[in-house]
């Protein structure tokens, strides 16, 4: 059977997917799209199997009257049946310097900065559906799913240089219940570690937040670095805490940095890069032309900002925002309950204040407003022509769960400098 015609994966992937001929949380799509992505080099062979199955299964429904065998499916894979997704804002580099994995991958915050550098995702994980949308429209792809699961574990190739992971935060973070491994969003550590013993990649660099140096008086770091360093036999240096605000972008939000380099490079030293001389303010992230109805408070509701600040100020707890001025650095962008109102700003342009479906009652006149989703991407160092192609919940979680992308990247340059990378 010769089959021409060129096949959209995620139009047939969407109709199969209700169909129920691929499960929501099988790795079909994943496959196909790092097939297609690594199909000229040697990486492809890590996917090929299950991505000529897939295949077989559009094709069987695509052609109900025609006998699709897995030669055929084959044949039609290697002939470039599918859309090469090539039309991506942030495709990989043609002449790729080195290879690395992104891991809890978010909406890829690592991987634009990994790019920037000359290196190549061979693979990616990322498990929350609407990140898998904003990654795949910047990338070209679509994740792997849970990777504490071997199916998923399995597709990861071998021979990568690094191995990138901002492994979840929430069981270490001063915010949350501070559990730590006793949750089992803690663990998932250990299947990084896990991932990092099999390969044995030439470096890692993960990432977390402030609080996991002191969560358990200290234990719980002192477990990570002693699984690192002496179980996987890496070098390790002391972990860093870094801030966005020193690497270019105005918000003010520290993380900690964690290192490693296998015995084999021969590392044994390694300094953090220092901050940058680049100092920027709100106004050089502010947003033009915001929409009025969407993002500006009513009166009624900053009366109610203001009521319970106060009520609650002198107990030490409940909601605390603050009015972010253009020369200042805003606040750590945190997710969930009130966090896209942490950030307040005032703008005046608007000239409408009558009320609308969006706000109920009178739009303020002191222009008190929200930051909007483009203002959180460059918060975090995401460049503009970055599509969100989400609502705006969900990309308010997906840009307050993302790394700051400067900061990766000059923490980045030192390591591939370290491994004499050109």
């Amino acid at each position: 059977m010769d089959i021409k015609e060129k096949i959209s994966i995620e139009e047939y992937s969407g109709k199969l997917y209700k169909m129920r001929v691929f499960e929501p949380n099988d790795n079909n799509e994943a496959v196909l799209t790092h097939f297609i992505k690594n199909h000229l080099n040697g990486d492809a062979k890590f996917f090929k199997e299950d991505a000529i199955k897939a295949t077989k299964k559009i094709l069987e429904y695509k052609y109900p009257d025609k006998k699709i065998t897995l030669q055929v499916a084959e044949q039609a894979l290697q002939y470039g049946l599918f859309d090469k997704m090539e039309k991506v804002p942030f495709p990989s580099p043609d002449k790729p310097k080195f290879k690395f994995i992104d891991l809890f991958a978010g909406i890829g915050g690592f991987r634009i900065a990994m790019q920037n550098l000359g290196g190549q995702c061979i693979y990616t994980s990322e498990w929350d559906l609407e990140a898998q949308k904003t990654y795949k429209a910047n990338y070209g792809e679509i994740p792997f799913g849970d990777i504490t699961k071997e199916e998923t574990k399995k597709y990861i190739p071998d021979n990568f240089d690094i191995l990138c992971a901002g492994f979840p935060c929430q069981a270490f973070s001063i915010a949350g219940k501070r559990k730590g491994f006793e949750e089992n969003r803690g663990v998932l550590f250990f299947d990084v570690a896990e991932i990092i013993r099999r390969k044995q990649p030439k470096a890692f660099f993960l990432e977390n937040v402030k609080g996991l140096l002191n969560h358990d008086k200290g234990r719980t770091i002192e477990v990570i670095l002693d699984v690192l360093r002496n179980d996987l036999g890496y070098f390790v240096p002391e972990p860093q805490i870094m801030n966005a605000k020193d690497f270019g972008v105005p918000q003010n939000r520290e993380r900690i940095y964690i290192v490693g380099f296998h015995k084999d490079t021969k590392i044994l030293d390694f300094e953090y890069p220092k901050p940058t001389s680049k100092k920027v303010q709100f106004f050089n992230v502010k947003e033009e032309n915001v929409v009025p109805t969407k993002y500006y408070l009513s009166t009624q509701y900053v009366k109610t900002l203001i009521a319970h600040k106060e009520r609650h100020a002198s107990k030490g707890n409940g909601f605390g925002y603050e009015i972010i001025k253009d020369s200042e650095v805003a606040n750590a962008i945190v997710v969930g309950g009130m966090g896209r109102e942490r950030n307040l700003v005032i703008d005046n342009r608007i000239t409408d204040f009558t009320p609308t479906t969006h706000i109920k009652g009178e739009v303020n006149r002191d222009g008190w407003r929200r930051m909007t989703p483009r203002e959180w991407a460059r918060l975090q160092g995401f460049p503009d022509n970055f599509i969100i192609p989400v609502s705006d919940a969900s990309a308010y979680k997906q840009f307050g769960n993302s790394v700051a992308v400067p900061a990766i990247q000059e923490t980045a340059k030192v390591i591939i400098n370290k491994l004499k990378i050109k």
